[in-house]
């Protein structure tokens, strides 16, 4: 398997800290181990939300893990790069204060900060 990158905490917002990881895949089956190594770290598995989205020769994928709407927001991110065969990951500790649309803001600048560093930026 892929090794994850992992950039860790790249922001916060009123207490709630945001983490970006991705690797390159192929298939749901990717994804899915992509998944369960992140979360094999007891921080992530104990992470409020992870976020995350792929574009796969079969088609796109997204999960919001309660973060209702984010996937889409990775999702849309990933098509306009025009990054296909890599899942994104934007992880969430909530910090305790609700962001409400400035949530949405906070997986983007996670994706951008991505992006950026596999060189793909919008």
């Amino acid at each position: 398997m892929t090794a994850i990158t992992r950039l860790g905490v790249i922001l916060t917002d009123r207490g709630s800290k945001y983490a970006v990881s991705g690797a390159p895949v192929q298939s749901r089956t990717d994804v899915d181990a992509v998944l369960r190594d992140l979360k094999s770290d007891k921080s992530y598995a104990k992470a409020t939300h992870n976020t995350w989205a792929a574009v796969l020769p079969t088609g796109a994928l997204k999960a919001d893990d309660g973060e209702s709407g984010a996937g889409i927001v990775i999702l849309r991110m990933l098509d306009r790069a025009g990054l296909e065969g890599h899942v994104v990951i934007v992880t969430r500790w909530y910090g305790g204060k609700k962001l409400g649309g400035d949530r949405f803001r906070r997986v983007q600048d996670a994706t951008r900060a991505y992006l950026d560093y596999i060189g793909t930026g919008l």
